[in-house]
């Protein structure tokens, strides 16, 4: 260990002097400076979303199964970080943020494989126009994480009952059919949902995902739990979480990558970014803390389980809405969440009698919902940095509106995509596995493998 540390340090006394040097000589501008640490920034964003994925869903919704299922939800997270992944490089991406074709559907093949994407590297790199600072491919990676996340936030949804096979085409299939779209009408330049474009129909308050990522990604899972029917067993066995100090964990690494997901989405650094961070810990707050009163009402105790819950349900709700409005209503946003999502996944979702394995509808789906409305009426003139978007406290309507027709929108496109893309797979690859592969338990039946096996 010292020899280590010994060399480590005569590294940095060899190559500190020529670095100093080298800064001296070529000085850094402000703009420089400022392309810099945007690009610094977004790029520790793009890792903390990465985060999100894995470890932190992976453990998350892996504490939420049984343990004959634990392997099956971890290699889920990980086979879509290789396959979005690559989706998204071949033409996801541009999909996404080309200009528009189709009639403003989606966008075209402006950066097919990349192209213009990662011109030879000068100091005239290309830059997102819509930031100014920021070079493209640094855009690029940043949204590819957002791309990985939300079809493994669906398969929450169908767990310990979905072929792998099913689960990689749908996933693929899905992001390509519904994601790209989506993205391209709330966030590209051109987007008829885009509230940066002057042009746009409907110009909606989507900071960070709260249609394109949690509303589309709630209302395809519950579109697949509804199409492929319930587990085995559901409604007459206990199928209780089997290790909830992995979702613990989960839990608090989605909380931490939050931090990238909703203050990177200001691309730079600056007061939004700060505004967005803040906000997005103090919903995440007041979620837990709203999730664990009403359960400690209801039940006498409050649980580990409910305050992780309540967590993800502040943060997802104000993730939309976290480039517009104050911090204080980051705290009631986050409280809401946390009540109603709790009202969402326990009464509702009883009484509807669907089996949603891991609640992705009552969490993401109801805070997406939620945190989109409440951008509508919390609005701040003092952060979005004019009146054009004002809320409903603020005497305006238009932007309510605005935000009711995203929802509609975002919704009746995920619906019809993911109805579509179920019933092709189920008349030809198939969704499920037969019922004595779940009694055994898809780590077994699928990988041929177990979590645990004590000697």
């Amino acid at each position: 260990m010292s020899r280590s540390l010994w060399l480590a340090f005569g590294i940095l006394l060899v190559f500190a002097p020529a670095s100093a040097v080298a800064e001296d000589a070529t000085p850094v501008t402000l703009d420089d400076a400022a392309v810099k640490a945007d690009t610094a920034w977004v790029l520790v964003c793009s890792a903390l979303v990465l985060m999100m994925t894995a470890p932190g869903l992976a453990l998350f919704y892996g504490g939420l199964v049984r343990k004959k299922n634990v392997l099956s939800v971890l290699m889920q997270c990980a086979a879509l970080i290789g396959l979005m992944s690559v989706v998204w490089v071949v033409c996801g991406y541009s999909l996404a943020f080309g200009s528009s074709v189709l009639g403003g559907f989606v966008g075209g093949m402006d950066y097919l494989l990349l192209a213009g994407v990662l011109p030879e590297w000068t100091d005239g790199s290309q830059v997102v126009p819509m930031a100014g600072s920021l070079p493209r491919s640094v855009h690029m990676v940043f949204q590819m994480m957002f791309f990985v996340i939300t079809p493994a936030l669906i398969c929450g949804a169908f767990a310990e009952r979905m072929k792998f096979s099913a689960m990689c085409v749908f996933s693929v299939l899905w992001g390509l059919l519904v994601y790209c779209p989506l993205a391209h009408w709330v966030w590209a330049a051109d987007g008829w949902l885009c509230s940066g474009n002057p042009d746009a129909s409907f110009p909606l308050l989507d900071f960070a995902g709260g249609a394109v990522v949690h509303l589309s990604s709630g209302v395809a899972a519950l579109v697949c739990c509804l199409l492929m029917g319930p587990r085995v067993g559901f409604g007459r066995e206990a199928m209780p979480p089997h290790n909830l100090t992995y979702t613990a964990i989960g839990a608090a690494l989605l909380w931490v990558g939050w931090f990238g997901f909703n203050a990177g989405s200001a691309l730079g650094v600056n007061a939004l970014a700060a505004n967005a961070f803040v906000t997005t810990h103090l919903a995440g707050a007041t979620g837990l803390l709203g999730w664990m009163a009403i359960e400690w009402i209801q039940s006498g105790r409050p649980t580990v389980l409910g305050a992780c819950t309540g967590g993800v349900a502040g943060l997802a709700c104000i993730t939309p809405a976290c480039g517009a409005v104050s911090p204080l209503s980051g705290l009631v946003i986050g409280l809401l969440a946390g009540l109603i999502c709790y009202v969402m996944c326990t009464s509702v979702k009883n009484r509807l009698g669907f089996d949603d394995s891991l609640d992705v509808f009552g969490v993401h789906g109801t805070s997406g919902v939620l945190g989109l409305l409440m951008a509508g009426v919390l609005a701040s003139p003092a952060v979005t940095g004019g009146e054009e978007f004002n809320g409903l406290v603020y005497g305006a309507t238009g932007q309510f509106i605005n935000q009711v027709a995203g929802i509609l929108a975002t919704t009746a496109l995920a619906i019809v995509g993911t109805l579509l893309l179920l019933l092709v797979l189920r008349a030809t690859i198939g969704l499920r596995v037969d019922p004595d592969g779940e009694r055994e338990g898809l780590d077994l039946n699928q990988h041929g493998e177990e979590g645990y096996i004590f000697l």
